[in-house]
Formats: C-alpha cells, sequence, structure tokens
C-alpha cells in the first residue's frame, strides 16, 4: 500500500512578486509557480485519495484562515483544504493565483496556520507530512516564538523547505547583489528556523526551477509475483526432493507513457440522462467531457427475419480463427480441453552450462527471487543451492506457474552473490515458434558453386578495411569517455541518467497542457536528448580514423541517377547479335496483350521517333480498355493496374508525362461513364488508391499539370 502524504504549499502572492528581477521577462510569481505547477500536475496525474494537498496563500489581500482571530495572522488565506487534488480543484486553484496589492504578511504565522492543517488533518496517524514555502522573503517576519515552532514541527515529524526567489546559495552558487536589509534580515530568520527542524532545507528556487526538465524516478514498492516452495523433485514422492520456500518480485517492469482516454462534449440533452457518464476530471472551462461507450451487436443472415438479417446473442457465440482463407470454430466445451488446467508450482526442470546458453534468448521482465523472510532453514538451503550453481557454472531451467488457472513459463535461473545478499534473477525463456533461425553467408570466407573456399575476395574485407574498422571502433568507446566528480574517467551514459524520450517527454506535454491550456508545447528538454547521438567533440578526434576507414574501404559516391532522353541509343547485347532480327521485323515496336510490360519496354528501348513513342503508348492505352472491358468482376484489374504503372514510369523516364497525362484523362471518362463495359467505379478507386493519376511538375519537368490540378483530377466527378 502507498504511504499517506500530505503536503501544505505556501505561496507568497505579495505586490512585489509581480516584479521581474535578475533579467527575467517573466514576473518572479509566475516564475516559482513553474516549480510549484510541476509538483502539483505531478500530484494530481498520480491520482491517490492518500496524496493530499492543501495551499496557503501569503500576503494576500484578504485573510481567511482558522487563526484569524489572534493577532499576526492577518492577510494569510487558505486557498484550498487540505485534500486530494484533481482537475477541477487544479482549475479553480488557477484563478486564486494572482499578485495581490499588499506588501503585509507574516511567513512564519503562514508556516503556523500550515502546522494547524495538517495537525487537524492527519492526526496521530502514519503520514509523511511536508510544508513548502515560496517567498521573495520582502515581507516582515516575526521571529519571536522561532524554538517553539520548530519544536512543534519536529514533534509532529513536519519537514520543512523553503525556496527563495533570488536567495544566496553558496552550493548553487548564487549571490544577490544589492540585497534590501530587508531581504537579508529574512532570510538569516527562516535560514535558523530550517536549522532547528529536522531534515529542514533552503535554497534558492532556481535550482529546484533548473531541475525540473530532469525526470524524477518513481520509487515502487516490490511487487510479489510468487509465494511459495521452489522444488527440484517431487516432495510428495521423493524424500530427498529439494523443497524451499520462497518469494519472488519484480526486478524490471517496462514503463509505458501516459494512455490517452476519448471523451466526447457532454450535451446539454443528455446531461440528466442515466446514459451520460461524466468524468471525474471534468470542469475544463466549462465543458464537461463524457466517457465514450462501446456496444457491439452480432448478426447472422436469415432470409425469414426484417432485413434478411437476425440479432444473436453473445453467449450463441462459439469462437473462431482464421486458418488460410477458412474460419475454424470450436465450441466452448472443445476450447476448455486445449487449456491446461495448471496448479501454481516453481520447480527446476534441468541445468545449462553459462557457456551454452545465448544472451539474446532472454525475452521479458526480469524477477528476483528470495528465500522466504525469517525462514532460516529457507535461507540456508537456498544459500547452498545459489552457491552450488555459481561452483559449477550453470544456470537451472525451471517452470513456474504463478497462479492456479496461470499459463505455464520456463524461466532461466541466474545466481547472483553480493556481500549482503544471495538471490536468483530469473528471465522468461522463448518458445519454439519465438525463434526466428536465419541463415547468413560466412563473413571470413565465400565458397564457390564448386565448393572452392576463398579468403580472399572482393566480398570480403581486406587486411588494411579490418584493422582500419577495429581503430575506428576503438577510438569511438564510449565506456571510459564520461568524467567523475573528481575529474576522472568514468562512463559516459550511466544507466541511472538514461532517460526514456517517449515517456517522459509525454509527461511534460500533459502536465503543460493541464496548466496552461493555449501555451504551445516547449521543446523538448536537453537532458532528454543528452544521449541521442554521440558527442561532438569525439566525433572531431576521429575524424581521421573515419578517413583513414573511407579510404581503406575505397567509398565512392554514387553518381545521381540520370534522367531519361528522348533520343536514347539502343542497349547491345555483348554477344553482337541483332535479337530484333532474330525476333522477326515484324515484331518490332509491337505490343501483346498476353506479354504486354516486357514488349512495351522492349518497344520503347528502340524508338528512334517520337512517332514510335506515341505508337507504342497508344497500343498500350488500347491493351489496358481491352483488359477492363472484357475483365469478369475485378479479375483483371491487377493487370491493368501493373500496365498502367509501367506505362506511367517509362513514359516519365523518356520525358512524355503528356501522352501519359492524355491517356489517363480519357481512361477516367471511360471507367465513370460506363464505356468500358459497364460500371467499372471500383477500378478508378483503386487508381486513386495507387497515385496512378495525372504526372505534375514536381514529378516531371516536362509536365505542364500543377499540383493542384493533379489532386484535382482524384475527384470523382
Amino acid at each position: 500500500m502507498a504511504e499517506k502524504e500530505s503536503t501544505v504549499f505556501i505561496l507568497d502572492l505579495g505586490a512585489s512578486m509581480a516584479q521581474t528581477n535578475s533579467g527575467r521577462k517573466e514576473s518572479d510569481l509566475d516564475w516559482s509557480m513553474r516549480y510549484v505547477w510541476d509538483k502539483i500536475t505531478d500530484i494530481v496525474a498520480a491520482n491517490r485519495k492518500t496524496l493530499c494537498v492543501g495551499i496557503v496563500g501569503l500576503r494576500t489581500d484578504e485573510t481567511s484562515n482558522k487563526l484569524q482571530e489572534d493577532d499576526g495572522y492577518e492577510n494569510i488565506s487558505v486557498l484550498q483544504e487540505l485534500g486530494q487534488m484533481t482537475m477541477s480543484s487544479l482549475r479553480s486553484l488557477q484563478s486564486s493565483i494572482k499578485p495581490s496589492k499588499t506588501l503585509s504578511g507574516d511567513a512564519i504565522s503562514a508556516i503556523v496556520v500550515a502546522v494547524d492543517m495538517i495537525d487537524t488533518f492527519t492526526k496521530k496517524l502514519k503520514w509523511t507530512r511536508k510544508i513548502v514555502l515560496i517567498t521573495d522573503g520582502q515581507g516582515e517576519l516575526d521571529d519571536d516564538d522561532l524554538g517553539d515552532i520548530a519544536k512543534k514541527m519536529n514533534d509532529s515529524n513536519i519537514q520543512l523547505t523553503v525556496l527563495g526567489v533570488d536567495f544566496d546559495d553558496p552550493e548553487y552558487g548564487y549571490k544577490e547583489d544589492g540585497k534590501t536589509s530587508t531581504k537579508a534580515a529574512n532570510e538569516t530568520t527562516l535560514k535558523n528556523l530550517v536549522n532547528e527542524c529536522q531534515g529542514g532545507i533552503i535554497a534558492s528556487i532556481a535550482e529546484a526551477i533548473d531541475e525540473l526538465d530532469t525526470p524524477r524516478i518513481k520509487s515502487v514498492k516490490p511487487y510479489k509475483t510468487y509465494d511459495g516452495p521452489l522444488t527440484l523433485g517431487d516432495p510428495e514422492t521423493l524424500p530427498a526432493a529439494m523443497n524451499i520456500n520462497v518469494e519472488r518480485y519484480f526486478k524490471t517492469h517496462l514503463a509505458r507513457p501516459l494512455g490517452a482516454s476519448t471523451v466526447v462534449v457532454t450535451s446539454e440533452q443528455a446531461g440528466g440522462t442515466q446514459s451520460t457518464h461524466t468524468l471525474d476530471d471534468d470542469g475544463m472551462e466549462g465543458i464537461e467531457f463524457s466517457a465514450v461507450k462501446q456496444a457491439r451487436a452480432y448478426k447472422v443472415n436469415d432470409p425469414d427475419a426484417p432485413g434478411g438479417k437476425r440479432d444473436v446473442e453473445f453467449e450463441s457465440l462459439a469462437k473462431g480463427y482464421e486458418y488460410g482463407r477458412t474460419a475454424v470454430h470450436i465450441s466452448e466445451s472443445e476450447h476448455n480441453i486445449t487449456k491446461i488446467e495448471a496448479q501454481k508450482a516453481f520447480s527446476i526442470i534441468g541445468f545449462i552450462p553459462w557457456n551454452k546458453y545465448e544472451p539474446f534468448l532472454n525475452m521479458g521482465e526480469t524477477c528476483v527471487t528470495y528465500a522466504r523472510k525469517h525462514d532460516a532453514k529457507s535461507n540456508l538451503a537456498l544459500s547452498s543451492f545459489i552457491w552450488a550453481l555459481m561452483e559449477l557454472e550453470s544456470y537451472a531451467i525451471a517452470r513456474i506457474v504463478t497462479k492456479d488457472g496461470k499459463d505455464p513459463l520456463l524461466v532461466l535461473l541466474a545466481p547472483h552473490i553480493d556481500p549482503d545478499f544471495e538471490c536468483l534473477y530469473d528471465v522468461p525463456l522463448p518458445f519454439a515458434e519465438d525463434v526466428r533461425s536465419y541463415r547468413f553467408p560466412p563473413l571470413d570466407k565465400v565458397v564457390t558453386v564448386s565448393g572452392q573456399t576463398l579468403t580472399k575476395h572482393r566480398l570480403l574485407p581486406s587486411d588494411e578495411l579490418t584493422e582500419a574498422m577495429s581503430d575506428y571502433v576503438d577510438a569511438m568507446d564510449l565506456s571510459t569517455y564520461g568524467i567523475d566528480g573528481e575529474g576522472g574517467s568514468a562512463e559516459y551514459a550511466p544507466i541511472d541518467e538514461t532517460y526514456n524520450p517517449a515517456v517522459h517527454r509525454v509527461n511534460h506535454a500533459v502536465k503543460m497542457r493541464a496548466v496552461h491550456t493555449e501555451r504551445p508545447i516547449p521543446e523538448t528538454p536537453s537532458v532528454l536528448l543528452r544521449f541521442s547521438s554521440p558527442p561532438e567533440d569525439l566525433i572531431e578526434k576521429v575524424q581521421s580514423r573515419i578517413a583513414s576507414l573511407v579510404e581503406s574501404a575505397e567509398v565512392k559516391k554514387v553518381p545521381p541517377k540520370a534522367k531519361g532522353r528522348r533520343q536514347r541509343e539502343t542497349a547491345k547485347p555483348i554477344s553482337g547479335l541483332d535479337v530484333d532480327a532474330l525476333l522477326g521485323a515484324e515484331r518490332k515496336g509491337r505490343v501483346s496483350e498476353a506479354n504486354a510490360v516486357p514488349d512495351f519496354k522492349r518497344a520503347l528501348a528502340s524508338t528512334e521517333e517520337i512517332s514510335e513513342i506515341e505508337d507504342a503508348a497508344k497500343q498500350m492505352g488500347t491493351i489496358v480498355r481491352s483488359l477492363v472491358t472484357d475483365s469478369f468482376g475485378d479479375s483483371k484489374y491487377s493487370q491493368a493496374l501493373e500496365c498502367i504503372g509501367v506505362m506511367r514510369e517509362e513514359l516519365m523516364n523518356l520525358e512524355e508525362p503528356g501522352l501519359y497525362n492524355s491517356f489517363v484523362r480519357d481512361l477516367k471518362k471511360s471507367l465513370l461513364s460506363g464505356a468500358l463495359g459497364g460500371d467499372r467505379r471500383d477500378l478508378w478507386f483503386k487508381i486513386r488508391w495507387s497515385r496512378l493519376g495525372l504526372v505534375e511538375q514536381e514529378q516531371s519537368e516536362a509536365s505542364d499539370v500543377t499540383l493542384e490540378e493533379a489532386e484535382e483530377f482524384y475527384k470523382s466527378r
């Protein structure tokens, strides 16, 4: 169960907070609220009833608190009582956060009000209690009872954090010049109070704001996945079988970005009906949202029913599985036979040496297994088993069923020994269907068709290339490229400083939009992109290695693809034979329906005059119309589409897009008018889907069709 936390934020809303200082473009209040909104949105996203927040306004125009009858508590207002923070309360709170017109208000008294709120709400129960004061230190402070206040906070286990606007912070490296005497005295007073409080913190809020972009790792309590015996052999039939009481927990767990919910705007008519469900986090600028409900209806063909279909109940349906193009149905009774009625168990079924196992077989998330707590016998037995695996350099293979009825899973158990603890790590193993075996030719030799083995070949790297690549890889080593706190070498990208941009970027965007609905989403924080590319200075250092590698590999720039020309030289075969003469002079330039695509390409390759290109295009157009006209349903549509695509590409290469555009315009009219054997609109939709319309100017410079005309052409009219 998550710990119960109560936090009270004391926000200084005095008139001085409306000023801009230290070269900032936003007011001190707006700048400070960056930190507050970040913390509050984290709390809203957690959606925990045991995570409670209270807001106290300091130096407000009005006074509203339980202690206002006493002297010294003026201009302090409770903006939100301690309780769960929701989107609705976040919206209402935003309208209250604005600078006041007064400079009066005692921050020490505001702390007393916050302490009273926490004591009243949490009573003597087990809670984590925090007070966060954010101020510019410009108001007057009463420091008479600091010792008593600190003692009360220590007795109540309340942690005090003071974040000051432009406060001096030697550790952060900031000192404000020209500080007023009032602010300097207030800083000293607050520092004295914090020093007397257990676990108190005082710092410049600039440091807290600078750290907002760095993701905060969520601490998760251990989640137990299995609690029971780990066996080797059958303890019920074999007295010597191993039986150790263990507990298994998640060690790693996949983190996913926030999921989106589909909602609709609640209509006024449906607002009071039972069919409308309003979300808890409603009230976005007066707009309420409703969850989208889904309903399924199952129908079967029935000629006697109205409309030819009849509704059926879900319970009367059988599960169907697609097998090729056939739907194979399995009844519930037959389906139950395929399910394994597994019992909860964790049993070892074999062992494998370390050097016989490939790491790429690891699948899924890692779990860790310990001996059961307060069970000395199980601790000793598991320790012996772990040490045996270490000495034999072996892994164990185990079958685990976490609960009765769950599917069994095979896992690999790896021993781990530290001075403080011993455990077994396990990862799921793949099924045979999960393993894909691909065969590749060897990288160090070439085997000819006759069986001869070659170690030097144009497809094999030379010794110079291998050495150049080895030097380049060594020069790009990142394992010791980082710098530790003492200036020595360290790991460049430690795991605890590497964050998932997909997860944390979505979190940043959602929090920003929750607070500021109109502002644009800021750029991705640099901390998330820190390791997205290699260090620039390292790349500069290895340029000489890259040059050597390029030279050894004989890397050459591929020339750009030459554009087609109207007058092309006919490709001559190496043999010197006249293929056209062998095929017969009468077939030169002819395009037959039986072999349309090769004939069309051959005809264009042998053209010498523009009239010959036009003739080949006309023949191909006639073949396409014939295929469409003779097609029974859509039986010849695929062949027609292939011919159209080849015709379009070849004429573009010859810089004659006008011939294709004339053809496709006429084809569209014929298809939509029914002139090609009836209604052929379905073929027109396929042409649109394949983007085989007009050739526009960006695709071919010889075309006189604009992009707008090409897009207009796809409309069915």
